[in-house]
């Protein structure tokens, strides 16, 4: 099929694969597409709809209304093809959620100036747009067999249950010039992926145009798509420096515009205790650098609430029993070395660590882990466990008594299995930092833990060997605070994992790297991470974007053949987009060189 003049004719036609010329600019880079030569119009009108028949069936089901928003609007009805904001929904229907989902979606559409990086910005479409079929709608629905579920619902079950794939079909049909896309899925999570590829297809004139139609090329264009990992992630640590819940929000969409789909929130560290929980308040009036850098209950569910209708869930971090030096400001009786020489006795200042071979420190841990993951809708919680300094345990009176009876390997095995069977009795799986198993050998969750390998990529072999499921962290890869310099006083050296990880570095990244086939099952994606030593709300965005875009498409692509070349033209086109809609996104390279793809190439 293409399209030509105002009608939209049948003919046969050789659909070209994604890699056979200029590929289109979506990113992350869909598993499979095909596509043709023509042009199609948005009409004016154009509206995102729920299928008639879904519509009735997602209305029916209805969940617990502690998992859902308790924000309503309206819903789409493709009878009438416009926003019913005066029929309120119950805030657990399925329909709302989708609805608020493709709200979203048509205000971002609509809003959108972005234009078609060439030199004339797409100007030379004009007449073809004038003249080509319009679309009127796009439809969505779930597949017979699928679920019908709220997103919510879908972004919060285990890896394994998740269904995130979807096919996008612009036109799907056309009758007398007017044309329909269909998006279907077996999930409303599916949905919600596929809304975000519809999204980037969309083009507007440069202003040098007098048009204000909106246009995609390279109709008919059919995806069917799915994420090669279910872990794919931005960590931000909110310790070090403060973040607002603005500068989270902000990330959070543009995550969503990538399909990440995990905020890893690293919460809480030795330099501040920013997250107040219910039955510690004091943690957070004592340990936070001042009352209005506090993230209240209400601003935990508020950022998880946002979180979830975006598709992402929230991977809560309370980091133990290393980096917990500002426990000490409400609970100084359960650290261990506070203000010592931090050169001797932490990694970076401040020192002070969690005691061992103490129960009541191990109640206090587990009682902090139970209250924090009782907040939390994810099957997932981190109770951390890197660079634990054990000369600091070596000069406190408590557990250097414990030590004497017993190693600092079985101390923390009985730490751990006290956090871990918390999480256990709230059915939720414990994430590890690599070094609880692979330096102290203690045994995280029964092996029933998900790993992160951060201080080297070979980590992974020894981890799947073990049979562990990893989550990549590599901070030779994927560390984003790398190349800023020496933070502490007295020293004009690098950071210490430089290079800066450049957006190319990243995504050379082999997540499948020395796995044998059989381990492949084990490894259930990756992170990108910011560590907030020279990061807050001023430079996250330049700092994050686009290298965790970069890092975004190797955990949904993993396509084994990618080079950076190749995709250079999409992520100038996602970054471009990116910073028309308010994302601070640094440049990857002159726009002299975007315009003109391939121009700058060696």
């Amino acid at each position: 099929m293409i399209l030509h003049g105002s009608r939209y004719h049948l003919v046969t036609l050789v659909l070209l694969s994604v890699l056979a010329g200029s590929a289109l600019a979506v990113w992350p880079q869909p598993r499979a597409i095909s596509r043709g030569t023509g042009t199609v119009r948005l009409s004016k009108h154009f509206c995102i709809v729920i299928d008639k028949e879904d519509e009735r069936l997602l209305k029916a089901k209805i969940l617990d209304v502690n998992d859902m928003p308790n924000v309503a609007v309206g819903v789409v009805r493709e009878t009438t093809m416009q926003w019913r904001t005066d029929e309120p929904f119950h805030v657990t229907s399925i329909s709302n959620q989708l609805a608020q989902a493709i709200q979203r979606s048509q205000s971002r559409i609509q809003r959108d100036t972005h234009a078609l990086l060439k030199l004339d910005r797409g100007a030379s479409y004009l007449k073809s747009v004038r003249e080509a079929a319009v679309l009127t709608t796009l439809s969505l629905s779930i597949k017979p067999e699928g679920r019908r579920r709220p997103i919510t619902y879908e972004t919060n079950l285990p890896y394994e249950k998740q269904d995130e794939s979807y096919t996008l079909t612009v036109p799907a049909r056309c009758s007398k010039g007017l044309c329909t896309g269909t998006l279907t899925a077996e999930t409303t999570l599916g949905l919600l992926r596929g809304l975000t590829t519809f999204e980037q297809l969309v083009y507007s004139f440069p202003s040098s145009v007098k048009s204000k139609s909106k246009f995609i090329i390279d109709m008919p264009i059919k995806i069917e798509d799915k994420p090669a990992f279910p872990h794919r992630a931005f960590m931000l640590d909110t310790s070090r420096n403060f973040y607002s819940i603005g500068d989270i929000f902000r990330t959070l969409d543009t995550m969503s515009s990538v399909k990440l789909n995990v905020f890893h929130w690293h919460a809480t560290d030795s330099q501040s205790w920013p997250l107040s929980l219910p039955a510690f308040p004091e943690l957070a009036k004592a340990g936070a650098y001042s009352h209005d850098q506090i993230y209240s209950t209400s601003d935990i569910k508020r950022v998880q609430k946002f979180a979830n209708l975006r598709g992402i869930s929230v991977l809560l971090e309370i980091d133990m029993p290393g980096h917990t030096a500002s426990i000490a400001e409400a609970y100084p009786q359960y650290i261990a070395c506070p203000n010592q020489d931090w050169t001797k006795y932490a990694n970076e200042p401040p020192t002070g660590q969690l005691k061992l071979g103490d129960a009541e420190t191990r109640r206090f841990a587990s009682a902090v882990v139970k209250d924090a993951s009782s907040v939390m809708k994810s099957p997932y919680f981190s109770v951390g466990g890197d660079e634990i300094n054990e000369a600091c345990y070596q000069i406190d009176p408590t557990t250097s008594a414990a030590l004497k009876q017993r190693s600092i390997s079985s101390l923390l095995k009985t730490f751990f299995d006290s956090v871990h069977g918390v999480l256990e009795v709230a059915k939720k799986t414990p994430v590890v930092w690599e070094d609880i198993v692979l330096k102290h050998n203690v045994s995280a969750g029964g092996k029933k833990a998900i790993v992160m390998t951060w201080i080297s990529a070979n980590s992974v072999q020894s981890l799947v060997q073990e049979g562990y499921r990893v989550v990549h962290a590599s901070s030779e890869y994927l560390y984003l605070d790398c190349g800023g310099g020496a933070w502490v006083g007295g020293t004009t050296g690098n950071s210490w994992c430089d290079p800066f990880k450049s957006w190319q570095k990243i995504y050379s990244f082999d997540p499948y790297a020395n796995i044998t086939s059989s381990q492949r099952r084990l490894i259930m994606g990756g992170e990108t991470l910011l560590w907030s030593e020279q990061s807050d709300g001023s430079n996250l965005d330049p700092t994050t974007w686009p290298r965790a875009a970069a890092a975004a498409e190797v955990f949904w692509t993993n396509n084994a053949s990618r080079r950076a070349i190749d995709a250079l033209p999409r992520l100038h086109d996602w970054r471009y987009r990116a910073v028309q809609r308010g994302v601070a996104a640094i440049p990857i390279g002159p726009e002299y060189c975007a315009l003109r793809p391939g121009a700058c190439n060696l």
